[in-house]
């Protein structure tokens, strides 16, 4: 495998809430900045939102003095079922990852399709022994149970 191929990260996750509000925590500043890359150990952060095709995104979260910056682009935007926009942290790596959320109603709530595309977690997912999680998985992991204490609210 070349370092320039894609590398795929799935997750599916159920919450207890509608597809409807699922989306808006995914796309509402108030909502996503109580849990999309943010932790408790948070000094200080600031979300920004244009959650249409072509729009921008950017959320910047200081922690013990350091400021931790994401962003990227939304290639689609369908609610409440469906987004696609691209991810990147400039501070580590050039590459912009792609993210589509995927949401499904089904019986006392929504089912979450996640997956991540891109050469940003390539290395990372190759390491990986079997049965062990990445730390993408894992930094997921953490903000999926977030937000579903943010949806519980």
């Amino acid at each position: 495998m070349t370092e320039n191929m894609l590398e795929v990260l799935r997750m599916t996750r159920h919450f207890s809430a509608p597809p409807e509000r699922v989306f808006k925590a995914w796309t509402e500043e108030d909502l996503a900045q109580l849990w999309l890359f943010t932790s408790k150990e948070s000094d200080f952060n600031k979300t920004e939102i244009d959650a249409r095709p072509g729009g921008q995104w950017k959320i910047t979260d200081r922690r013990a003095g350091t400021d931790y910056t994401g962003s990227g682009e939304y290639l689609d935007v369908d609610p409440p079922r469906r987004l696609v926009f691209t991810f990147g942290m400039a501070q580590f790596s050039p590459n912009y990852d792609i993210i589509t959320v995927e949401l499904e109603e089904e019986e006392g709530g929504t089912r979450m399709n996640f997956i991540q595309e891109g050469t940003g977690i390539a290395g990372e997912l190759k390491k990986v022994p079997v049965g062990e999680k990445s730390g993408s998985e894992e930094g997921w992991n953490l903000m999926f149970m977030a937000l579903a204490g943010v949806l519980r609210s």
